[in-house]
């Protein structure tokens, strides 16, 4: 029911503004900690330590939790596809650019209202969506093409790393086509949150832990410094645990439509946050597909009621 849910005010734009730069943040969060923790151990703690917050709030405030009102299956579901599309954040995080990975993971809007479209009557694509579809993919092709003008090693680099970004765009996708097809679309926020979190917990850490990260040598969290946990401290509180929390806040307060439209802003801020802190190199193709990626995605969250 859309009928209890308003249009966008000014608290709410400034919300999701915040929103969508701590989301464009995180790709670099990641990227700068890489040298002393990877990409996995990073978002398998986080997810871990967040889904503790979730479980002690849904405690807190008796929200109300049953792994029998058949979201289990569901949410395990969730859970693995959202534990998957971190994976693949991770392992393209090691080849390819915290801009790069912004702008290709954020083409997730674009797989979703594809799966959408074939799945649910009611969310048949309009002629404007269409045009973001194939915008966006354009937009991608063009971004893919930025690699060839580099050396041969950092190319190959380059493209296994963007489409592990694609990957995790279209498992993100998958997610939301899940959740919405699902006894979850009418769960609390807070089951979905933990579902999503657990699975990306179990699932990252068993992969650090397979590739030998937890090992004595390899593992020294006393020697992490004031700034990894701060790191830490920012993707867990502000990332994984306010940030989603707040997004499921304001979907169930405001138009959905109206909300997703600030999606295109995420990859923005992502993109020149890597740029002013990791000096990310950027090139005019680049550029050119990553603004065709936005437009795409702003037609496709846009329909006319």
């Amino acid at each position: 029911m859309t009928s209890n849910r308003k249009n966008l005010d000014g608290f709410a734009v400034a919300t999701m503004i915040l929103l969508c730069i701590c989301w464009g943040l995180q790709q670099v969060a990641v990227k700068i900690a890489v040298p002393i923790i990877s990409p996995s151990m990073q978002l398998g703690l986080r997810s871990g330590l967040a889904a503790v917050l979730v479980l002690c709030l849904i405690l807190v405030r008796r929200i109300p939790f049953s792994v029998r009102d058949g979201s289990f299956l569901p949410g395990m579901l969730a859970g693995s596809l959202f534990a998957a599309e971190f994976m693949c954040i991770s392992i393209g995080l090691n080849y390819t650019s915290a801009s790069h990975m912004s702008v290709f993971l954020y083409t997730a809007p674009i797989f979703t209202v594809i799966g959408l479209h074939w799945l649910i009557p009611s969310e048949r694509m309009q002629a404007s969506q269409w045009l973001g579809i194939i915008s966006a993919f354009a937009g991608v092709a063009i971004a893919f093409s930025a690699a060839f003008q580099t050396n041969s090693h950092a190319l190959n680099d380059m493209l296994i790393g963007d489409a592990f970004g694609i990957a995790g765009g279209i498992l993100w996708a998958a997610t939301t086509v899940a959740i919405r097809r699902s006894k979850l679309s009418e769960a609390q926020p807070t089951t979905t949150l933990l579902y999503q979190l657990l699975g990306a917990a179990v699932l990252l850490l068993l992969f650090s832990a397979l590739k030998g990260e937890f090992q004595a040598e390899k593992f020294y969290p006393q020697d992490w410094g004031i700034s990894i946990w701060l790191n830490l401290f920012f993707q867990t509180i502000s990332i994984a645990f306010a940030s989603y929390l707040t997004w499921f806040w304001l979907l169930r307060r405001y138009l959905a439509s109206r909300l997703s439209v600030f999606s295109f802003l995420t990859p923005l801020f992502g993109v020149a946050a890597g740029v002013l802190l990791l000096d990310d190199p950027i090139s005019p193709r680049f550029v050119l597909g990553a603004i065709l990626v936005l437009v795409g995605i702003v037609l496709v969250n846009f329909r006319r009621n």
